[in-house]
């Protein structure tokens, strides 16, 4: 029933807008409120039930091989791998190896962990001076140094049989006997030179200048940068599908990520107290910039077209409320016409 009506919403377009949206800042996006829906949702077990599904945890590693052949080409086009070069670079030669080293090996020594060096040692010198080259250079200058006479009665092979027969014992000794003296005198040398290491200023100026020599040699960067095409040519090659090695290895670690947040409620609960924190505070920042978009919106709404679409969607009811008020009216005005006439006829 084409019956004319008032326009309020028309005519109060843009009241409504600003209504409607500072009624929903103010009651749906408060920080009360929106903190108390995020604490009944569990982001953790949700995090761990997502990636423990093998399918989502192998399209996530599909999504990650996209992503990064596009990430290594931005990385080289920005710079960003000079600059962390640079900084590498920087820190490394800021390091003084010196204490670091003497710390290092005299944890080594006081934990008893250098036993097996000692013993790799005289295994080593054991080999070299049986080898027939060591025996040959030994037994020359043992030889130089004898009388012509001993010479002659070949006594330069039985000194050297005999010096070499002395040390081979003297190594199984050692080697087979854990307290024999010597561990002792290898590790009172070890410590010494540990503690050199450690405060002799010649022995740190030594290891910088090595340090800095190794750093400033060009093998250095060139292996850095081979490594790096390496690396990248394997993500390549991950990525267009040729390899599969690296999309298993990632969906496997999603996996296993996914069981192992699956197992740790303590980890579910701070994965859900950070997150509730984090959308709090996002909420909290761009509720007015959602009252303001939400507002913008609706007062560049058509009005005609919005009436139309209650009309076609609620005017059923609005029709029966249209009839309802008329009736009533009508009802209203004959009740009053009907008492003014009873009291015409009084």
């Amino acid at each position: 029933m084409p019956i004319p009506h008032t326009a309020i919403i028309q005519s109060n377009q843009e009241r409504i807008a600003e209504k409607l949206g500072e009624f929903i800042e103010n009651n749906f996006l408060e920080s009360g409120p929106v903190e108390a829906k995020l604490r009944e949702i569990d982001f953790g077990s949700f995090i761990a039930d997502w990636l423990r599904d093998r399918k989502r945890s192998e399209d996530l590693a599909r999504f990650v091989l996209r992503m990064l052949p596009e990430a290594f080409a931005a990385t080289e086009s920005s710079g960003l791998m000079q600059f962390i070069s640079r900084r590498i670079t920087t820190q490394v030669l800021a390091i003084d190896l010196a204490p670091l080293a003497a710390g290092a090996l005299r944890g080594f020594v006081q934990e008893g962990k250098h036993g097996g060096l000692l013993d790799d040692i005289l295994r080593v010198l054991h080999q070299t001076l049986t080898q027939q080259e060591t025996m040959t250079v030994i037994r020359d200058k043992v030889r130089a140094e004898m009388p012509t006479l001993l010479r002659l009665y070949r006594a330069d092979k039985f000194v050297v049989n005999r010096i070499i027969a002395s040390a081979t014992k003297f190594f199984e000794e050692v080697r087979n006997d854990p307290q024999h003296p010597f561990r002792g005198e290898f590790d009172r040398m070890l410590l010494s030179f540990v503690d050199r290491l450690g405060s002799d200023k010649a022995f740190a100026d030594r290891i910088d200048g090595l340090k800095r020599d190794l750093m400033a040699r060009p093998e250095l960067a060139n292996l850095g940068r081979t490594i790096w095409a390496n690396v990248k040519d394997f993500i390549e090659r991950s990525a267009s599908g040729e390899s599969q090695v690296l999309q298993h290895q990632l969906a496997r670690m999603f996996v296993e990520a996914g069981d192992a947040l699956h197992g740790d409620a303590e980890l579910r609960g701070e994965i859900n107290q950070g997150l509730v924190a984090i959308l709090r505070t996002v909420v909290a920042e761009q509720k007015s910039g959602v009252s303001s978009f939400i507002a913008d919106q609706m007062k560049s709404w058509d009005m005609e077209q919005l009436i139309s679409l209650i009309e076609v969607n609620v005017g059923k009811d609005l029709q029966y409320i249209r009839f309802n008020g008329s009736l009533i009216g009508g009802l209203a005005g004959l009740a009053l016409y009907t008492l003014e006439y009873v009291l015409r006829l009084l």
